[in-house]
């Protein structure tokens, strides 16, 4: 990719439209207008805000973020003044004439309609939200999140009708956000997921984090469970699922999923991909060389896959937006494709993942090995040191990271981010446990759980490492032994069935009560101490391997 200080290779176009704003299209924007002062640049907005935070928007509905101007990163009149782009908010992009390279626009306010010549064309149209076809959901309390209108009716109707109970349909990213922020308003809340896990992005366990901290915060989570229909029950709503069970609430949030809005691109005949969104190259350019594409709407490669998909990220679309400019510009550049790096916080844990999943590893049938651990997000003896779990993807051959993800109360945020680097720099695990990484008491500890994230991947690429996982011990059979090395009070206050207790610094001294005719794994809290018993009983004439991320991961997943 081009750097840059790239000199542009042609005279940029005289009249650029991009059409939708926020992370992608007002990034094109003002990138182009940086590169070019003398371009004619026309946005267009069909809503009323050109460039907000929607990221944002549950958290003003629980009053984390107080203030609404806050979510607006610029108006419509700062953009002009900034930026000296024509922008044209309330207005709808209706037809693309792409022989002629005219676009016809509506004024949603008086509904004129204008046609305007182009020179390029961006398309950044996001995406809608998928509403299921489920009877009900036309229900005025029935209410969808995308856009601050969205968050206004939402705000209004909770603080007019002092709602008791709301029900959030969906368990991703924005499910999730708008119950932690109804919780925060003091209101019960039920979230109803098709699947059997939320956050479908990461893998089931990591999952299982999330979904325990939204129980411990009295969320009723309810997974495999469908909507069948919403209706009025006097001046309250009642939700009933498809095995016929139901429950009453006040408010329904329809968080299912967002779909690619595609109606423009398709009726100008544009190229669209194979899972239904717009098809574009290695320079975001449509089937038509004068028509781009960007966000939420577009299809683009996984950085390790290679697998076209949707990826509907901020941080993607604003890298799309600002390298669209650099192409129309002149500039040289291209478009690899994503990881899918993302974060979220609920309640008191943070989950995070970037690159492959193991889930999604299993679907491509792509060779992966997997590991996890459990260490201090800084030295255990500092003041406020939580634990943080990991886990890395990696090829199972080469030791190639492949995906990563992570979950806990602190420092998930920046080992993701260091594992999402050494992912595009094409890292093996070996190369995580080299890291030079910051280290002082505050903030981590000497060995980095970066480091002890690679130091074990790598020990499993080697055949050092004798691991079990989770799943291994999700249907114990009666050849397999287990051997839990914590001490007796942990033992006591839970353990997986049949385990027999022998603590760790008494092992060597009781190895007569193991059963010498069975394979072994061994468990303690978070598995180091499993990995020492370990490496002491496959020395003593055992066959053992220990159970990674230990009982605390064993009891999220599986118990």
């Amino acid at each position: 990719m081009a750097n840059e200080n790239t000199e542009l290779q042609q005279p940029s176009p005289r009249t650029v439209v991009i059409i939708g704003g926020v992370a992608g299209g007002a990034s094109c924007a003002a990138r182009l207008r940086r590169l070019d002062e003398e371009a004619q640049i026309i946005m267009v907005e069909r809503g009323p805000h050109i460039s907000f935070a929607n990221c944002g928007l549950p958290y003003h509905i629980g009053g984390v973020i107080e203030e609404r101007d806050a979510l607006l990163v610029q108006t419509p009149q700062s953009f002009r003044a900034r930026f000296n782009v024509d922008v044209r908010i309330l207005t709808e992009a209706v037809d693309i004439d792409a022989g002629n390279q005219t676009i016809t626009l509506r004024d949603l306010q008086n509904d004129e309609t204008t046609e305007v010549d182009y020179d390029a064309l961006v398309l950044s149209p996001g995406a809608s939200p998928f509403v299921p076809p489920i009877a009900g959901a036309e229900l005025s309390r029935v209410h969808a999140l995308r856009t601050i209108p969205d968050m206004d009716r939402i705000i209004e109707a909770c603080d007019t009708a002092t709602p008791e109970h709301v029900t959030v349909v969906g368990a991703g990213f924005i499910g999730l956000e708008v119950a932690e922020n109804m919780v925060h308003r003091g209101i019960d809340v039920t979230v109803v997921e098709m699947g059997d896990q939320v956050m479908p992005n990461l893998d089931f366990e990591m999952a299982a984090a999330v979904s325990d901290a939204c129980r411990r915060h009295g969320v009723d989570l309810r997974t495999n469970t469908q909507v069948a229909a919403i209706e009025e029950a006097g001046d309250r709503l009642t939700v009933r699922s498809s095995d016929d069970a139901e429950f009453n609430t006040d408010l329904v949030v329809m968080a299912v999923g967002v779909r690619p809005e595609v109606g423009l691109a398709n009726a100008a005949g544009l190229k669209l991909g194979e899972h239904g969104g717009i098809a574009v190259d290695d320079q975001l350019r449509t089937s038509d060389p004068n028509i781009f594409a960007i966000g939420d709407a577009i299809e683009i490669p996984h950085l390790v896959s290679g697998a076209t998909g949707f990826i509907p990220l901020a941080g993607p679309a604003n890298r799309q937006g600002r390298l669209v400019a650099d192409v129309i510009a002149g500039r040289q550049r291209t478009y690899q494709g994503a990881l899918g790096t993302s974060i979220i916080q609920v309640f008191d844990t943070t989950a995070a993942c970037t690159g492959l999943s193991q889930s999604a590893a299993e679907r491509q049938e792509i060779p992966h090995q997997t590991a996890w651990i459990s260490a201090s997000s800084h030295a255990s003896y500092y003041p406020g040191s939580e634990s943080v779990t990991l886990k890395a993807i990696f090829d199972p051959d080469t030791g190639r990271l492949l995906g990563a993800q992570g979950f806990g109360r602190d420092g998930v945020d920046k080992r993701i981010d260091v594992l999402a680097t050494a992912i595009k720099a094409n890292f093996t695990v070996d190369q995580l446990e080299e890291l030079d990484l910051a280290y002082a008491p505050p903030f981590s500890s000497a060995k980095d759980p970066v480091n002890h994230l690679g130091a074990v991947a790598w020990g499993i690429v080697e055949g050092q490492r004798h691991v079990a996982s989770w799943r291994d011990l999700v249907a114990i059979t009666d050849d397999l032994g287990i051997v839990d090395v914590r001490s007796p009070q942990e033992f006591e206050a839970g353990t997986i069935a049949n385990a027999i207790n022998i603590p760790l610094n008494e092992l060597r001294h009781r190895l007569d009560e193991l059963p010498a005719d069975r394979e072994l794994v061994v468990l303690c809290k978070e598995g180091l101490r499993g990995y020492l018993a370990t490496r002491i009983l496959n020395q003593r004439g055992f066959k053992a391997r220990n159970l990674l991320g230990g009982y605390n991961l064993w009891r999220l997943a599986a118990a």
